[in-house]
């Protein structure tokens, strides 16, 4: 394993991880409400978060989709007012680090990084509640940077339904297929991550431009609803869109979802969010966790996950979505941004072909980027932005 791994840090050297979703920005806000002087990321950031400059290099990270997230249960002008704050925060982490970051709009800004020697630094916004049902929010955030948006979080919204919640819309509505469009014409990437698989597929059907999965993992090999079906991974070719596998051990580890599901109860019971990865909620989950023992995931659980990933939609439509800073538990040997040499290891191991992994870390991200702008280019030649309302489309 070490010549693999030695052989796994040079390949990243060339051709670095994107990584599709890293919460570093909502981690900052909750423990020291984005005051970077108490959290410097040059230095070891490890007691307290998943990623910082230093793990980032030694991980071989050379683009991160920072996720400007909000709780679902922001809602209205709130949920846009802290998306904003977490879009601010991101632009705050490149400017303080100007060395080490670049912020990145586009698929030629990810290569300028990448020749620089710099992490290029993009943005998602994790839900549709973010732009409280208006078009116009959507394309400013855009405007600002923002270059995916993942359609619902864990609570089904006005216009899509969440895969963790209850289903009203069967999929997406008349408005929600609107949003798609609208996303398509900006040139911001669908991300289908969270939803159901009911929404999955509308999207699939109504996107002209490649989608994303930007942290979710294979249902046939952990059958938990945040993860894609296969007759959905096996759509991807002709949409030309990625799925990019998550670390999260209850979306990867069948044997961790019951642990999970009582652990999330043990959270609430204290009077916490289930996702609080505050002092005080890790403090609750440790000791939930002596009493508990839990299931521990590996790097071969989520390179199980990528080989079926890679029979089903093809090398061509996959990635990696960590979900690091977003998560209270992460596999043994992927325990911060440090580890992705570790997967790159196994899966050497497994005989992937070095050719392979340039596409699953930089090659599938950038190209599926550059075809969604290239989309964008001919949809805004086609028409100019839509002024239509959910009370219009849906009534």
């Amino acid at each position: 394993m070490s010549s693999s791994r030695d052989t796994a840090r040079d390949l990243l050297t060339r051709w670095p991880v994107v990584d599709g979703h890293n919460d570093l920005p909502w981690a900052l806000r909750e423990q020291v409400r984005y005051d970077l002087d108490r959290r410097d990321l040059a230095t070891d950031q490890s007691a307290t978060l998943h990623t910082d400059l230093p793990r980032l290099r030694a991980g071989g990270v050379g683009a991160q989709f920072w996720s400007v997230y909000v709780r679902a249960d922001y809602a209205g002008d709130t949920a846009v007012s802290a998306t904003l704050e977490q879009v601010d925060a991101v632009r705050q982490l490149v400017a303080r680090y100007p060395d080490a970051l670049r912020l990145a709009h586009t698929a030629d800004d990810m290569e300028a990084a990448r020749a620089e020697c710099r992490i290029a630094s993009l943005m998602g916004a994790e839900g549709g509640h973010s732009i409280n049902n208006s078009l116009a929010t959507l394309r400013t955030l855009h405007q600002l940077g923002v270059r995916y948006m993942t359609l619902t979080h864990n609570d089904t919204i006005d216009w899509a339904d969440s895969a963790t919640d209850e289903p009203r819309h069967n999929g997406l509505t008349a408005f929600g297929e609107e949003v798609v469009r609208e996303m398509n014409r900006c040139g911001m990437l669908v991300d289908l991550s969270h939803v159901s698989a009911d929404t999955m597929r509308d999207a699939l059907r109504v996107s002209t431009a490649p989608v994303i999965f930007s942290h979710s993992s294979a249902r046939a090999v952990c059958d938990h609803p945040r993860n894609v079906p296969d007759d959905v991974l096996a759509q991807l070719p002709a949409n030309g869109g990625i799925a990019m596998v998550t670390f999260v051990p209850k979306f990867v580890l069948p044997e961790a979802v019951e642990w999970t599901r009582l652990a999330d109860e043990n959270m609430r019971a204290h009077g916490l969010h289930h996702l609080d990865t505050t002092e005080e909620g890790m403090a609750v989950h440790r000791a939930f966790e002596a009493d508990n023992p839990r299931p521990k995931a590996t790097a071969a659980t989520v390179a199980d996950h990528l080989d079926h990933m890679r029979e089903v939609a093809g090398v061509d439509h996959i990635g990696i979505g960590g979900d690091f800073d977003g998560t209270a538990f992460t596999p043994e040997d992927l325990a911060d941004v440090a580890g992705y040499p570790n997967l790159i290891a196994e899966l050497l191991d497994r005989n992937w072909s070095e050719a392979d992994l340039a596409k699953l870390t930089w090659q599938n991200a950038v190209r599926t980027l550059r075809a969604a702008e290239d989309v964008a280019r001919a949809e805004r030649q086609r028409r100019g932005p839509s002024h239509a309302t959910i009370d219009q489309l849906d009534g």
